[in-house]
C-alpha cells in the first residue's frame, strides 16, 4: 500500500500567526493532535502539536533547569525554551523541523518516521506543498479494513495448506525450522518438535492460523532451553 491510499485529505491547518489558544481550542474541536502550519505561499512551514503544550507556564509545567544543566545548554536553548513555554502564536511554539513524506512512499515508510521520531502524525507533502496527512488513526482504519475485505478464506487442500506455511516458514528468521515436524489432516495442522522460547510457540501459532484454509492448530512442541547443561 502507498501513502496515498490511506492519508486523510482536505487537511486541517493552522497559520503561523494563529493564536497558540486557537490553536488548541481547534485540536479539542476536532479530536485530533496536531495541525501543519502553513506560511505564504501555501507552503509548510512547521506543525503544531500536542506535545508543543505539554511545558507551558499557565498548567505550571514550565521547564526548570538546574542552574548547572542552564550553563551548559546555553543561552540560546533557555530563551528557545522560555519562547516554547510562554509564546502566544503557533510560530512561537511550532516545530519547524518536520518529518514529511511523499504520497507515493510505500506505507511502511510512514510507520518506520513516526517509529524513529515518536511522533503520531506525519504530513504528506508535494514538493513544499501539503497534499495530506497520515496518522496513526489512518493506519488503524487501513488494517481494519484489509482485515475485513479479507473475509472467510475458501476452502484449501491439505498439500496447498502445507506448501505455503513451509513457504512462511522460509520468509521468517525466528522459526526452528529443522526442529519442526508438521502434518496437515482437513485443514488441522499439528505441529510437534521443539522451541527455544515460548514466544516461538506463540508466533508459530499465529504464522499457521493465518494462512488461508487452516482450521486449527495444534501444538505439541516442548521447549527446551537452548542455555541448559546436557544432561549426563
Amino acid at each position: 500500500m502507498k501513502v496515498k491510499d490511506v492519508m486523510t485529505r482536505g487537511v486541517i491547518s493552522v497559520e503561523p500567526e494563529t493564536p497558540a489558544l486557537r490553536a488548541a481550542e481547534l485540536m479539542l474541536q476536532y479530536d485530533i493532535s496536531g495541525f501543519p502550519v502553513i506560511g505564504q505561499g501555501g507552503k509548510l512551514v512547521g506543525i503544531v502539536t500536542e506535545g508543543d503544550f505539554l511545558r507551558r507556564a499557565e498548567s505550571g509545567t514550565e521547564r526548570r533547569r538546574e542552574r548547572w544543566l542552564a550553563l551548559l545548554l546555553g543561552p540560546g536553548r533557555l530563551a528557545e525554551e522560555y519562547m516554547r513555554a510562554h509564546g502566544r502564536t503557533v510560530a512561537q511554539v511550532m516545530t519547524t523541523d518536520v518529518v514529511t513524506v511523499a504520497e507515493d512512499a510505500p506505507l511502511e515508510r510512514v510507520v518506520e518516521l513516526m517509529e524513529a521520531h515518536h511522533i503520531k502524525r506525519v504530513p504528506v507533502v508535494r514538493g513544499d506543498y501539503v497534499v495530506g496527512i497520515v496518522s496513526r488513526r489512518d493506519l488503524l482504519h487501513a488494517y481494519a479494513a484489509r482485515a475485513r475485505r479479507a473475509g472467510t478464506p475458501a476452502r484449501r487442500g491439505d498439500e496447498a495448506i502445507h506448501q505455503q506455511i513451509l513457504a512462511e516458514f522460509k520468509k521468517e528468521a525466528w522459526v526452528p525450522k529443522a526442529a519442526i515436524a508438521m502434518s496437515v489432516s482437513d485443514g488441522v495442522v499439528e505441529l510437534r518438535g521443539t522451541v527455544g522460547d515460548e514466544r516461538q510457540r506463540q508466533a508459530l501459532r499465529v504464522l499457521i492460523g493465518n494462512v488461508p484454509g487452516v482450521k486449527e492448530v495444534r501444538d505439541a512442541l516442548v521447549r527446551v532451553d537452548p542455555n541448559a547443561a546436557p544432561q549426563i
